[in-house]
């Protein structure tokens, strides 16, 4: 170390060896910065920075070579090789530049120190190459010793160097990497130049090709100059990188914030990807960044970004395990990095398909069953008759409506669960015996629609009715505890009954009622006959509601008498209709149409109404029985309806009686019992009407509060002729005395049948042979109101006029059995 440092202090100008100190350190630095960008680099910048740093790094060390060598005084003639020069100056970035590409091609510890060893070996190249130019006249001899302690020396500071640089990369690395590295290049050279011995001789020349110190420091200026704009630029290259790379993770951080996924995109390739698109795709961003749009969308997406924009466009994304997400794309320019590119958000609409699913399937099929709903009938029929309109073929287009037999009562009976499971029954039955082409439909609650197009032959409809009711009985005999309820449906056919599909579903629904009516569990085909009845019971039903206002009804009213003695007490009344074009309509007619058509409630109040002002008027207290209907009785104002009619008229109420039918009872047994207890407590009497007729339970007489007993007139009739008929009647005669409650016999006709209800005890009759029906007027003598107008009368028409002058009109209740 002694020779060193003589060599340095004796042989040397020190401030020259300073400047080369100084020169190297500079670039010492900048390679080791640089160093960072060739690790961190792609492929495609990587050759850039390296050649960046090797040219640094190589200009510096040659630069401190010859500035050292400017430093070295050997007091004799000296000159400079400029072949040699410039090759130890090639080599000097040449083996810096392979050193530096070994040091960064992997992170293992092996390749940074066999790349800073090839490093150091650059270094010692330039060192003895540009000995080897330095000519002299003298003889030059080397210590091997010194020159092999250069040279380590040289190799593991280089490499060194390299390791404190790469392994972990901060600013105290950095520095200490450059220290290093200038140690590696200040020690080789000055190690090497105490190996050196120079023997003046006389008789070696110069070659007059050399060139001479103050050129060759000229060159040397040259090199520093580049050294110095070279390590600027990597400053500023640095210093840029470092502000690219705060707002890199500025927006990385930004993007790794939402939720949905982004790719900013320079053309078509992704250069950043957040953390929410790796998720989605099952990628690392690491994979994905670099990679082409056409390798994540479809090719539409990949080569025309034009095609979406500040507009959501939706695509599919294909995922790492080959699966396709839907996604949808809104795109925007932005400045990344100081040059534009495409920002793209990625949305998973995964959930967002699924529930439109949801909603279309909800929107075309009944939830419950899974059979197409209304809409989706509605088209399909439409559609099928324009097919055949369009086509001009024959064949038949058959409408099934399918509607459950007493549906109500499974839902009232055993829960909405029970229908619930039945319908879906149903729909199972239904769909197992259609053939493709045939379509089942739910309409709504117990409401079904088959459509079957391309029939052969009108029959083949019935065939498939056939079909279905076949395969529901079957179902109920299989399934345990009741199976399913029966079913009745209507046939209609395009285009011989309807030619639309307004008239073909009416026509349909028209045949359904009468199959209804004729006895459930059957189907009917749609007639002309039918459609007439259907528009004419319409047309009924728009009158009836038109009918109070109008004044058309009427009441009359038929006597109720004890037999024994013959005694008026009471009257029951009776509604009549007298239409301006019609004229009478019986009661047979137009109850049952105002019971379906939902009007039998604004009549029957306007019965209780005028049957209590009528009767409040007579001197005498009679009775006055009025029929009430099941729509009256169920509705929870009824025993208020009730109040009010007393409060208005007048009327004392234990003289009103309300008959009531068994059949109305038992639609809603608990409501039905709360309202008749409401009623009971106002004072009024209520008799059960048309006993034996419905279900003549013993439970119901015992829990509902009735006063009365009315024997349905089918009974009296030849009462005292028909043995089976007469045990009947005596059975209910005894019962009512034994529950302590009056009985009333109803259609007593015969002299006969008066006598043998005399003889059995009954106590009050009613029907013709007692009393036939009439204006109130008529009676004027048992009321007690002489020339009383006939209230309730829309056309006082019937005053004055005999009761017998009167054809014989049925009576029926208000409500029918």
């Amino acid at each position: 170390m002694l020779t060193v440092y003589n060599c340095i202090v004796h042989q040397h100008d020190l401030r020259l060896v300073a400047l080369a100190a100084l020169i190297c350190g500079i670039s010492s630095f900048s390679a080791v910065n640089l160093l960072h960008h060739i690790a961190s680099s792609t492929s495609r910048n990587r050759l850039t920075w390296l050649m960046i740093a090797a040219a640094s790094t190589g200009f510096g060390i040659w630069a401190t070579h010859f500035i050292a060598m400017l430093a070295f005084t050997p007091g004799i003639p000296n000159a400079y090789n400029p072949e040699l020069s410039v090759l130890s100056l090639t080599a000097a970035v040449v083996l810096t530049a392979v050193g530096m590409w070994v040091a960064t091609l992997r992170g293992g510890l092996d390749h940074h120190l066999v790349g800073g060893a090839i490093l150091g070996g650059g270094i010692a190249a330039m060192h003895y190459i540009g000995m080897a130019a330095f000519e002299v006249q003298g003889r030059i001899e080397w210590n091997l010793l010194l020159v092999a302690m250069s040279l380590l020396a040289g190799v593991v500071l280089a490499a060194l160097a390299l390791v404190v640089v790469l392994r972990r990369p901060s600013l105290p690395a950095t520095l200490g990497g450059a220290v290093l590295l200038t140690l590696a290049i200040c020690t080789l050279h000055f190690i090497g130049m105490a190996a050196v011995s120079i023997f003046p001789d006389s008789s070696i020349e110069i070659s007059q090709y050399t060139i001479e110190p103050t050129s060759q420091a000229f060159a040397v200026a040259v090199a520093s100059l580049v050294i110095l704009i070279l390590s600027g630029s990597a400053l500023w290259i640095d210093l840029r990188f470092r502000r690219q790379k705060l707002e890199v993770d500025r927006m990385h951080g930004l993007a790794n914030a939402a939720v949905e996924g982004l790719i900013v995109c320079d053309g078509s390739r992704i250069v950043s990807a957040n953390e929410s698109m790796a998720k989605l795709t099952g990628m690392a961003t690491g994979i994905l960044n670099g990679m082409q749009l056409g390798g994540l969308f479809d090719e539409r997406v990949a080569s025309d970004m034009s095609s979406f924009g500040e507009e959501p466009c939706e695509a599919e994304l294909h995922a790492r395990d080959g699966t396709s997400i839907p996604v949808e794309l809104i795109a925007r320019s932005i400045d990344y990095c100081g040059k534009p590119h495409n920002v793209i958000a990625v949305r998973d609409i995964r959930e967002r398909k699924k529930a439109e699913q949801e909603i279309l399937r909800l929107a075309h099929f009944d939830p419950l069953t899974g059979l197409a709903n209304r809409r989706s009938f509605s088209g399909r029929l439409e559609a099928e008759i324009a097919a055949i309109g369009r086509s001009g073929k024959g064949g038949h287009l058959a409408l099934l409506l399918l509607d459950l037999d007493r549906f109500k009562e499974v839902n009232d009976l055993y829960g909405h669960g029970a229908g619930d499971a039945m319908l879906q029954k149903v729909a199972h039955c239904t769909a197992g015996v259609l053939r493709p082409g045939q379509m089942v439909a739910r309409l709504g609650g117990d409401e079904f629609a088959i459509i079957a197009p391309n029939l052969a032959d009108p029959l083949a409809a019935g065939r498939i009715a056939d079909a279905i009711l076949t395969t529901m009985r079957e179902e109920n005999r299989l399934s345990v505890g009741g199976g399913l309820v029966s079913a009745s449906m209507g046939i209609a056919l395009y285009p011989s009954d309807a030619d639309d599909q307004a008239s073909l579903i009416s026509h349909a629904d028209t045949a359904l009622y009468r199959a209804k009516t004729e006895g459930r569990d059957t189907y009917r085909y749609f007639e002309a006959s039918m459609g007439a009845e259907a528009r004419d019971k319409r047309v009924m039903e728009h009158e009836l509601r038109q009918a109070v206002a109008r004044k058309e009804f009427y009441l009359v009213y038929q006597p109720q008498k004890e037999i024994s003695s013959g005694r008026m007490v009471g009257f029951e009344a009776l509604i009549r209709w007298r239409h301006p074009v019609r004229g009478d309509v019986s009661p047979g007619i137009f109850i049952p149409v105002a019971e379906d058509s939902g009007a039998i409630a604004q009549i029957g109040d306007w019965v209780l109404t005028a049957a209590c002002e009528e009767a409040a008027r007579w001197e005498n207290p009679l009775t006055i029985a009025v029929n009430v209907s099941a729509v009256q009785l169920h509705n929870p104002n009824f025993s208020r309806k009730v109040h009010e009619t007393l409060m208005n008229s007048g009327l004392a109420p234990g003289r009103l009686e309300l008959e009531i039918t068994e059949t109305a009872l038992v639609k809603d047994m608990p409501r039905a019992l709360a309202t008749l207890r409401q009623v009971k407590s106002l004072g009024v009497r209520v008799a059960m009407d048309d006993f034996g007729t419905g279900y003549s339970s013993l439970s119901n007489l015992r829990a509902f509060p009735f006063d009365k007993i009315k024997i349905d007139g089918s009974f009296i009739k030849s009462v005292d002729k028909n043995g089976q008929v007469a045990a009947i009647v005596r059975a209910v005669l005894g019962l009512g005395r034994g529950l302590g409650l009056p009985v009333l016999a109803e259609g007593v006709e015969t002299l006969g049948e008066l006598k043998f209800l005399d003889a059995e005890a009954c106590e009050i009759g009613q029907g013709y042979y007692i009393g036939r029906p009439g204006p109130i007027g008529e009676f004027s003598e048992l009321t007690g109101v002489i020339n009383q107008p006939a209230v309730g009368n829309g056309t006082g028409s019937h005053r004055g006029k005999s009761v017998l002058a009167f054809a014989p009109l049925p009576e029926l209740s208000v409500k029918r059995a």
